[in-house]
């Protein structure tokens, strides 16, 4: 699924592309035929990135509510463009781009009233000007789930998924299995500044980068994938050769080098809290 670097990317680069222009609309797949015919002539106003939702905004305040969930993606297109696929959801067509949308979870129309709502049920985006980070660290101290599985509620925070979750615990030296309520506010506010520059470079790269490059002895341009993060989808910890584990938690993969990311351990004693069989078994 992407993250929310790549929401904010396709807003600045719809907006850029189609910001002030009257725009044909069209649903050729049908599912968003209605919406379609309302907007069909409309000015795109610009879009808006909020986590990993995108809004389009037209005139007569008219918003197009997109979620790509994991197989979304836009195809640009220059203009005129080309026969759309029967799979198109969602074709907007401006004087000199053309955008379609295939795949994603949502698109429907929505009223500025429901944008609200929608992004009013979200966390702080670290990507936006207006994101407060007391808000997210509010809510994790609400919570005794692992920081792991915190970190991918969208209502704790908005726009993190696998790999920022792997790899902004790994830097800092937290199993993904510490309670969300031990994370001190100095951790937490290391933590904020460390997300809002991978995703400002995310926006900026078009890529996930959360290593050093001097660590790797490469310039980022050369940064393979593999070599662009340190522990999501590792066989071996780049920085103490241990092995990384990998388990399920709440249904996605978490990554963890137990060694940089010692197993938390319970209050008032010194045992470390116990793997769960299935915890095993996802590892082995």
């Amino acid at each position: 699924m992407p993250e929310g670097h790549t929401i904010h990317r396709l807003a600045r680069d719809h907006t850029g592309w189609l910001a002030g222009t009257a725009v044909a609309v069209s649903s050729p797949q049908g599912r968003f035929a209605q919406g379609a015919a309302l907007l069909d002539g409309s000015r795109f106003v610009g879009a808006e990135a909020y986590g990993k939702h995108l809004f389009h905004h037209y005139e007569g305040e008219r918003v197009v509510h997109v979620h790509l969930g994991l197989y979304g993606k836009f195809h640009r297109h220059a203009v005129p463009p080309p026969e759309p696929r029967p799979t198109v959801r969602y074709r907007v067509v401006g004087d000199e781009v053309s955008l379609d949308l295939i795949g994603a979870t949502q698109c429907h129309l929505v009223t500025p009233d429901e944008v609200e709502a929608i992004t009013g049920r979200l966390g702080p985006d670290p990507l936006r000007d207006d994101a407060d980070p007391d808000r997210a660290w509010t809510a994790l101290q609400r919570r005794r789930i692992g920081i792991g599985q915190a970190l991918m509620d969208q209502a704790v925070l908005a726009g993190i998924g696998n790999v920022y979750r792997a790899e902004i615990l790994y830097v800092h030296g937290l199993h993904p299995e510490t309670p969300a309520n031990r994370i001190t506010r100095a951790q937490w506010d290391s933590m904020w500044r460390t997300l809002r520059a991978w995703l400002r470079s995310g926006v900026e790269e078009q890529r996930i980068i959360t290593v050093d490059p001097k660590e790797v002895g490469v310039s980022r341009a050369k940064l393979t994938s593999e070599q662009a993060t340190y522990v999501y989808k590792s066989d071996r910890c780049p920085r103490c050769d241990t092995e990384v584990r990998r388990w399920d938690i709440a249904g996605r993969w978490a990554y963890a080098c137990e060694s940089c990311q010692p197993r938390p351990r319970r209050r008032g004693g010194s045992t470390a809290i116990r793997r769960t069989a299935a915890s095993d078994r996802a590892a082995s």
